[in-house]
């Protein structure tokens, strides 16, 4: 009763084939989060920080209508994926401790650049989404309650 290792081993080494690539998408999405969405020195929180940051950002072609920023450190944002956190509607996770945030919105003329915001600061409860304890999506539809 002997046993090939050739499909153990194939096994094993899609494993490892497959694994870095997940890793390297959540990793592409969380870098993608941050780019939309984190901003740890803001300077301003004005209409003209909005303006600023949204090009800088890339964010103005098309111009997007609402994007929030939120201020402070990466390890607390990443902690609502776990410990500063509660489950929330659809799979999210709404955060227990409050964040700084600017919320950049379109003034609604044309969504061509140059795009105009007005920025409105808070200081509140996040709601993201996250995959393998990483934040990949904020939830801007959800305005959570103070």
């Amino acid at each position: 009763m002997t046993m090939s290792l050739g499909p153990l081993l194939l096994v094993f080494v899609l494993g490892l084939v497959v694994t870095p690539s997940t890793v390297a998408q959540n990793d592409a999405r969380y870098i993608k989060f941050l780019t939309q969405h984190y901003d740890a020195n803001p300077k301003g929180r004005d209409d003209r920080y909005c303006g600023s940051m949204m090009r800088k950002r890339d964010l103005t072609s098309p111009c997007k209508d609402r994007n929030t920023f939120i201020h402070g450190n990466k390890d607390n944002i990443k902690a609502v994926c776990g410990e500063n956190g509660n489950p929330y509607e659809n799979n999210l996770r709404i955060s227990i401790s409050k964040f700084q945030v600017t919320t950049c919105s379109h003034r609604g003329e044309s969504p061509r650049p140059p795009c105009r915001y007005r920025a409105f600061r808070d200081f509140r409860r996040i709601v993201i989404a996250c995959e393998n304890g990483l934040p990949v999506h904020l939830d801007e539809s959800i305005i959570s309650p103070r």
